[in-house]
């Protein structure tokens, strides 16, 4: 009797009824399970417990993801399903069904560029940019100018040390 009560003390329950338990504890608790009623019973308020707790930490979900979750699936339902998509590759200059074998060295890509290089954003964000870059020159400064009167103040502590010896001797 001592050894199903340090059984059930021993954490293999919870580790079952989390689903992290290895196959030989699986094992070994199935036939544990079949023979002391106890721990069938243990296991029944494990699972309610977890269950209880389950729900009280659950989070809903807003109130129109079912709406939005819906709506896509009719919008999948009705767009057209293509059979035999015909794709072709180009291999020099010339397209090739898939019929005929390609070449992985010969096939050329074609490259797409905007008009410009340049990437646009939000005058708003531009603000938020100017402002962060601004502000890492200010925080750059002030490290450089901590930096050095901590590197002053380093030197001065090392005088005043050597003042301080050769004053005791």
């Amino acid at each position: 009797m001592v050894k199903i009560d340090e059984y059930l003390e021993s954490g293999a329950l919870e580790s079952y009824v989390l689903g992290v338990a290895t196959a030989a504890e699986i094992e070994e608790l199935l036939a544990l399970k079949s023979r002391h009623p106890q721990i069938e019973e243990a296991l029944a308020i494990l699972e309610a417990d977890l269950e209880r707790i389950a729900e009280h930490m659950a989070i809903a979900p807003p109130p129109n993801t079912w709406n939005r979750i819906e709506a896509s699936m009719n919008e999948l339902v009705k767009t057209p399903k293509m059979e035999n998509p015909k794709m072709e590759y180009l291999i020099g200059d010339e397209p090739v069904g898939r019929s005929q074998p390609r070449s992985r060295k010969s096939e050329q890509f074609i490259e797409i560029e905007g008009e410009n290089g340049h990437m646009r954003i939000r005058k708003a964000w531009r603000w938020v940019f100017a402002a962060v870059f601004v502000l890492g020159k200010i925080f750059l400064a002030f490290a450089i100018y901590y930096y050095l009167e901590n590197k002053h103040t380093q030197e001065e502590i090392q005088q005043l040390k050597m003042e301080m010896r050769s004053m005791r001797k």
